[in-house]
């Protein structure tokens, strides 16, 4: 309540224009400053299914809190993301979860691919406008990127399982191991009488640095290396596919993924060492990630690349070799380039690297529909409406972006929700 009285309750308030679901952040936070924590959760929901998620996991510090008007004065932003917290987690313990107001049935079938930020918040717009969402998700978990790509001492499950659960009772229906493109295709949901469907399938196909070695046992991808530990308790010796629990790990990578796979890493017993070709100003994670990460005490070895993997006898790796870099003129991103220092590299003796050094969009669905215009990487091209070159098919998140943030996510699902709605009363 101390802090939600920072707010000034701008005539304007800018707050709003940096959240790309636009919700309506003074009201909520004049509720919480009043002590109605409820009414608070109330306002965060009806504009975004995942407040809980988003007050954890959002960029606030590039997003609203970066509009903030205290700012121009020199001081702190008003923490905006752990007010959202605050209110989502209040609501959820309190047992009064109020759901929002649903339209009356039309009785028009919608389908969903993947079950991650973009599609739940399409699924949850979708249900309050009446219509019956389905939603395929090829985990046999629902949550998507929430689930698999986001650790617990992050985002804990429970959280995500209660969104979930609300967009259930709000009439979504979900399906499990449902591979669009494999085990259904687009023309037989169709002929199923979907009238209209959205495609967050998300970018779940890691990139590697293509290097010497890095086909050695024991060096996989961010994505492979989570979604076995957070889904498939894979930390446990006795499961059915345990991971090798490395003694000395390295992370390859500088964004919010490496983050969560070095301290996932450190979880897991290792002494975790983080390399990245440009220097710590560079590095795209979140500053509290980065923060969190040094208090753990993981080993951050900044302006040095991997250039190539030694195996022992086995296959396995055992050592990184790592080129010194330097920073030159800034690229297209504005980032100063990393350049090679000429003779100079170093040698880690390791027993397994994890490689977070982006991810592109899974082909899968796209390549699965027929007429469906595709961009750079199996990207699907949208127009401002989040419409695809196929009329009934809309698309969000990191399939259309090709790996962006929870919320960007979520601010496609709301716009497509919002598109598609009217192109079907229009139909």
């Amino acid at each position: 309540m101390t802090e939600a009285k920072r707010c000034l309750d701008c005539a304007k308030p800018t707050c709003v224009e940096g959240c790309p679901v636009n919700i309506n952040i003074p009201s909520f936070i004049k509720n919480i400053e009043r002590g109605q924590f409820l009414a608070a959760a109330k306002v965060l929901k009806s504009t975004s299914a995942l407040p809980a998620v988003c007050g954890r996991v959002c960029p606030q510090e590039k997003q609203c809190e970066s509009k903030c008007i205290h700012l121009k004065m020199n001081e702190p932003a008003v923490a905006i993301g752990y007010l959202e917290r605050f209110a989502a987690d209040y609501e959820r313990e309190s047992g009064n979860i109020s759901l929002p107001e649903i339209a009356p049935a039309n009785n028009i079938k919608i389908a969903v691919v993947g079950s991650g930020p973009a599609g739940l918040s399409f699924a949850g717009d979708m249900a309050k406008k009446g219509y019956d969402v389905y939603v395929f998700e090829a985990l046999h978990e629902i949550g998507g990127v929430l689930k698999y790509g986001i650790p617990e001492f992050r985002l804990p499950n429970k959280i995500v399982d209660v969104e979930i659960e609300n967009l259930a009772k709000m009439g979504v229906h979900f399906q499990t191991d449902v591979i669009v493109g494999k085990t259904i295709s687009v023309e037989q949901l169709e002929k199923q009488g979907f009238k209209g469907i959205f495609v967050g399938s998300g970018a779940g196909l890691p990139n590697f640095m293509n290097i010497p070695g890095e086909n050695s046992i024991n060096i996989m991808s961010s994505n492979e290396y989570l979604t076995r530990v957070n889904l498939m308790d894979a930390a446990d010796p006795t499961t059915d596919t345990p991971i090798n629990l490395g003694k000395n790990v390295l992370v390859v990578g500088g964004g919010n993924t490496a983050m969560d796979s070095c301290r996932t890493a450190k979880r897991l017993g290792g002494n975790v060492t983080l390399v990245y070709r440009r220097s710590e100003q560079e590095m795209p994670a979140r500053l509290e990630e980065v923060k969190h990460a040094k208090e753990e005490g993981i080993n951050f070895l900044t302006l040095h690349n991997p250039i190539e993997y030694i195996a022992d006898e086995q296959g396995a790796v055992k050592q990184a070799i790592l080129q010194v870099m330097e920073l030159g003129e800034p690229d297209a991103s504005g980032r100063r380039s990393p350049v090679p220092v000429e003779g100079k590299i170093v040698t880690l003796d390791v027993d397994q690297v994890i490689v977070a050094v982006g991810v592109s969009p899974n082909p899968l669905v796209p390549k699965s529909i027929d007429g469906l215009e595709l961009g750079r990487k199996n990207t699907i091209i949208v127009s401002e409406k989040m419409q695809s070159s196929r009329s009934e098919i809309f698309a969000g998140g990191d399939i259309v972006r090709g790996g962006a943030t929870v919320i960007l996510a979520m601010g496609d699902g709301r716009r497509a929700a919002q598109n598609m709605d009217e192109y079907l009363q229009k139909k």
